[in-house]
């Protein structure tokens, strides 16, 4: 077994700095020549072997517990439809088709060429007519933008104003493990302009080289993407296990008195992982990274158009990244979604215990809850 590779994966102390401090601090120094106060790993692994039953205790509730067995419930069994449509809602958005800039805002639609040194007008409201639309269709040479915004988002708009709506207005949601999610879309009349109103605009655009280089997959398949990001977060990072035992001995001995977590946080943007900044991530960078790679090309242009967001379990203090797609069928708007955890897939690499627990990726089972499913809302962003 090469444990050399095995080191090389795992966290190591960082310089502290956070997402939005780009500047990579000096390597940290050996426990040994370092005579500051800090909390070195030797520390840390010395207090976190005194949290004794303690914490084994705490780690079996909150890995284990809580998901149905004894207690609790998971995604099979929740009402996860009421959780997808609790958040969800359209939100304006800008993109570039046939050299025509088109904006959405405000229910109007907007379109301009790209080289327009204003603001395109608007052409037709979303309350419009599908035969106006379609006349905007072919005055601007757009492949029918116009016409299925105007016929698609009145009732996606009204079925997600209602918090409850597993099918109202012709809106309803359908949960599917990631493979056969995109079977679904990649088969249906799928709606990119409805999934890029759902998108929003909480995350910063990532070149699609990035992506490319990240996961060795093409950007515009958010399938290849998915799958690719395993890799590459288990490439470019790993799972911060030294955070979070030092956020252990916070929370369970020190009882949230002092912050722990600092001395062992790193840059954690594309850029860091990219140059080896990053010393590993937590179960929320891995979702907010997912997020940017499926949201970095145009709906239009994926080969299945998806918009994601962040599913969190204040239970088991976890999070991990939901993928969603609208499609027609049958004069009905359909909202397919899957799970995907890269926290499980990262961290089974980093233990070596893939082949004991499985690859990780997938997250439509019994062993993940949701509390809240945050789309375009997520306020950590």
């Amino acid at each position: 077994m090469n444990w050399e590779a095995v080191r090389r994966r795992l966290p190591t102390p960082s310089d502290g700095s956070d997402d939005r401090t780009e500047t990579a601090g000096d390597a940290a120094a050996d426990d040994d020549a370092d005579p500051s106060p800090t909390l070195s790993r030797r520390r840390l692994m010395a207090g976190v072997g005194g949290l004794g039953a303690l914490g084994a205790g705490k780690a079996v509730d909150n890995i284990f517990l809580g998901y149905g067995i004894l207690m609790g419930t998971n995604l099979l069994t929740q009402d996860t439809a009421r959780l997808a449509g609790e958040r969800l809602g359209p939100t304006p958005f800008e993109t570039t088709v046939a050299d025509q800039t088109i904006a959405v805002d405000r229910g109007q639609v907007h379109v301009g060429g790209t080289d327009a040194s204003a603001d395109p007008e608007p052409v037709i409201s979303l309350a419009g007519s599908p035969a106006d639309a379609a006349e905007v269709d072919d005055e601007y040479g757009l492949p029918g933008v116009a016409t299925e915004l105007v016929r698609d988002d009145p009732p996606l708009a009204a079925a997600l104003g209602d918090v409850n709506a597993t099918k109202v207005d012709g809106l309803r949601f359908e949960f599917h493990q990631y493979e056969a999610f995109f079977e679904r879309v990649q088969d249906a009349d799928a709606r990119p302009f409805s999934v890029m109103r759902l998108r929003g605009d909480r995350y910063r655009p990532i070149g699609t080289e990035t992506i490319h280089t990240f996961t060795d997959a093409d950007p515009s398949d958010p399938k290849a993407v998915i799958e690719g990001l395993v890799g590459g977060f288990r490439e470019y990072s790993g799972y911060d296990l030294p955070r979070y035992a030092a956020g252990s001995l916070e929370d369970n001995v020190l009882m949230g008195h002092g912050d722990l977590r600092d001395h062992f946080e790193s840059p954690t943007t594309y850029d860091a992982l990219l140059s080896g900044r990053n010393t590993g991530l937590f179960c929320y960078e891995f979702v907010h990274r997912s997020i940017e790679a499926l949201h970095a090309v145009p709906a239009h242009e994926q080969t299945a158009p998806v918009f994601a967001g962040v599913v969190t379990d204040e239970r088991h203090k976890h999070a991990y990244t939901a993928v969603g797609s609208v499609i027609r069928e049958d004069g009905e708007l359909v909202v397919p979604v899957t799970f995907v955890d890269y926290t499980h897939s990262t961290l089974y690499d980093d233990l070596l215990a893939t082949g004991v627990l499985g690859r990780g990726l997938r997250a439509y089972d019994d062993r993940h809850r949701a509390s809240d499913i945050y789309w375009n809302a997520y306020a950590r962003v």
